[in-house]
């Protein structure tokens, strides 16, 4: 009983949703509701979308990375997500692969870039 007079705050922070995941009450907090807002204001969305499309395209969201990361873990190394892997588990999707590969790309050029400008700065 002592004990749980000590740290009031641990249950606390299980009940309050911090970790993504729904809870007893259904209360979760919301992950991504600022970059979905702006990516459906970008789409042709009210600036101010209503909070529940919000909430179910996170929902959606949330689910579709959950699942992607429960197969690409299954996948591969075991217990492991490697780029590979999501490489692997959408090569069917012509627009997503072709969106990954982009991004790819654009990530070693932007190391490369960051390499130069540090030798230039820093180097010899």
């Amino acid at each position: 009983m002592a004990d749980e007079e000590d740290e009031p705050g641990f249950d606390e922070e299980l009940d309050d949703g911090t970790s993504g995941v729904d809870v007893g009450h259904g209360r979760r907090k919301r992950l991504f509701s600022k970059e979905l807002r702006c990516m459906m204001y970008g789409f042709g969305d009210d600036q101010n979308p209503y909070t529940e499309s919000v909430d179910i395209l996170e929902d959606l969201v949330i689910e579709f990375i959950t699942e992607m990361t429960h197969k690409a873990m299954s996948i591969g190394r075991q217990g492991r997500v490697q780029v590979e892997d999501i490489v692997f588990l959408i090569r069917k999707d012509p627009r997503k692969f072709a969106r990954v590969k982009d991004l790819l790309t654009m990530n070693e050029e932007l190391k490369r870039a960051r390499k130069a400008f540090d030798e230039a700065n820093y180097g010899s």
